[in-house]
């Protein structure tokens, strides 16, 4: 489909919810009516959902961006302390030299 405007259109391949109110005005029944409503309501669902899982991945990305500078302090602190470890008893297991009884 091509518009008076210029480019290419295509057709939708779900109604939006205001699409499902819209279409409620041409269907006169009570059946239409509770499924018009019923759609509506999964679709504010939906929104909520999709809202709060934005908001817990912004929180998520917060959280990280703040404790990862203490996590690479932590993780510093202990690649030090094996490393002292490490290098003490490497110290200890060298073959001596010298004098022994």
């Amino acid at each position: 489909m091509t518009t008076s405007w210029g480019g290419s259109r295509k057709l939708p391949f779900a109604f939006t919810e205001h699409g499902v109110t819209m279409l409620t005005g041409i269907l006169r029944s009570e059946k239409a009516t509770n499924a018009n409503i019923a759609i509506v309501r999964a679709f504010i669902a939906l929104r909520q959902v999709a809202l709060q899982y934005k908001e817990l991945a912004e929180k998520l990305a917060q959280l990280e961006s703040t404790n990862n500078k203490q996590f690479k302090d932590i993780y510093h602190a202990l690649n030090y302390l094996i490393d002292k470890k490490q290098k003490e008893d490497d110290f200890n297991k060298r073959q001596r030299i010298g004098f022994t009884r």
